[in-house]
């Protein structure tokens, strides 16, 4: 752990090595750099902007040689306190690294700072015809960075796979100012360890990104989605394994409870999910004679389970007025007035039956609501605990069921997190999470490229 934070005579002698405006210690630059979107904040000593690679390297090495903490941080959208600086010392923000500087159509790869925003990027590569299919829910607003620091995923991730997929090759800034160029730009590459794959998930602990060569993919050139209905959880899930065994490979694939429907239905006025206890959309990509013929299927299969409801969208405007529901479920649950603990656990696929019945039950036994929501293809639901943080007594309870929740996915062989990380937020529960080789692994790895633990002190290897 690093020995001292900044003083006013550190911020100086840094400053003085930087460009006008890259290290700013204003009580307004160190509110804004003092939490993410989870509810811990501590205020920094100092926040550093770097505008290029050479910045960076600046930056670390002076924390690096007066042993200063340095927390890195992408565009602050995180769940899990992953960017709050706990110790102090530097926030070093990527914001202002925001430049997309190539998206080749021949390579089908792209080359990006750190700071540029995840919907920006593939709105452009989709101009070109080409696809970068991560899509995490706040992807207008969070950063690629953010999203290589944290393995970021979404909807798609069903069928395309999560960011890791689609890193070909980091620039990384090692804690003591190392430059270190990792992977490359083809699409196979074999040359010694996938070393660019450690950084990728590693929450700011092993290294600061400062460019990234992502892979890319041919636009599909058709969308289709169904909105879909059902009475209960255990019908919703006997459709999504009908829906696998008959071949289906869905782009993306999403749940949604009771709960959650009806916080819906109050936000938008909407009567659609009358009578639902559960609703499912279901979106399919390719070709369109391909999608229209699939989705014909897909819909003749899914009438046999007696569904509420099926509606469809095609193409583009279609599918975006169905997802437009599903992205109003986030600001649903806000409107409640309750705060909404959200974690991204995961199960194994044929534990989703029992994961929304253990909901249940927590629900019944500590007498406080569980929404439940999200990516049903690949088991990673958003099961979010909604108290009133008014009441001391409803705070003990929520945390009491969070505790339940996580030794029971465990128990499952679950994950405790599927795309947010650890952060502050899954600490209590990480050692219980992965065995003890496991845990010494982590550290050693940390010891060897941060030997003085000044990245991101504080977090789950501290």
């Amino acid at each position: 752990m690093p020995e001292t934070t900044m003083k006013p005579s550190l911020i100086r002698a840094l400053a003085s090595r930087l460009k006008r405006g890259e290290i700013r210690s204003d009580a307004a630059s160190l509110e804004s750099h003092a939490q993410d979107k989870w509810f811990a904040r501590h205020l920094p000593d100092a926040v550093a902007l770097p505008r290029s690679r050479e910045s960076v390297i600046q930056i670390l090495q002076f924390a690096h040689q007066h042993r200063i903490p340095l927390t890195p941080r992408g565009a602050g959208h995180g769940y899990v306190g992953g960017c709050v600086p706990v110790h102090g010392g530097i926030a070093l923000s990527l914001e202002k690294m925001n430049r997309i500087l190539e998206i080749s159509a021949d390579d089908f790869v792209a080359v990006v700072e750190p700071g540029v925003k995840t919907a920006a990027f593939q709105e452009k590569a989709e101009a070109l015809g080409l696809f970068y299919p991560p899509d995490p829910a706040s992807r207008a607003d969070c950063s690629l960075g953010g999203n290589v620091a944290t393995n970021a995923g979404g909807p798609r991730c069903l069928k395309y796979g999560v960011t890791r997929d689609y890193v070909l090759g980091l620039e990384v800034v090692l804690a003591d100012g190392t430059l270190v160029q990792l992977g490359g730009r083809t699409h196979k590459n074999k040359t010694g360890f996938d070393l660019h794959r450690l950084f990728v998930g590693s929450e700011g602990l092993l290294g600061v990104v400062t460019k990234a060569t992502l892979k890319l993919l041919p636009r599909p050139p058709y969308r289709a989605a169904l909105s879909v209905g059902v009475d209960s959880t255990t019908r919703a899930a006997s459709i999504l394994a009908s829906v696998f065994k008959s071949g289906f490979l869905p782009s993306a694939l999403e749940i949604a409870d009771r709960f959650t429907l009806e916080a819906a239905m109050r936000r938008t006025g909407s009567k659609r999910f009358q009578g639902c206890q559960s609703h499912l959309i279901i979106e399919l990509d390719g070709q369109e004679t391909a999608v229209r013929s699939d989705l014909r299927d897909l819909t003749r299969q899914i009438k046999a389970f007696n569904p509420t409801f099926i509606q469809r969208g095609m193409g583009y405007d279609g599918c975006e007025a169905i997802w437009q529901i599903r992205r109003e479920f986030s600001y649903s649950l806000r409107d409640t007035g309750l705060t909404k603990l959200n974690e991204d656990i995961v199960v194994p696929r044929g534990r989703l039956i029992s994961l929304f019945e253990f909901a249940e039950k927590l629900q019944r036994k500590h007498r406080i609501p569980v929404a439940c929501f999200g990516h049903a293809g690949d088991g990673n639901i958003h099961v979010n605990v909604m108290i009133d943080r008014s009441s001391n007594e409803q705070e003990r309870r929520g945390e009491a069921m969070l505790d339940a929740l996580f030794k029971q996915i465990i128990k499952w062989q679950g994950s405790i997190t599927g795309e947010h990380g650890i952060g502050l937020a899954k600490m209590p529960w990480f050692d219980q999470a992965v065995s003890p080789a496991s845990r010494q692994l982590h550290k050693t790895i940390k010891d060897a490229l941060d030997p003085l633990g000044i990245l991101n002190p504080g977090k789950f290897l501290s």
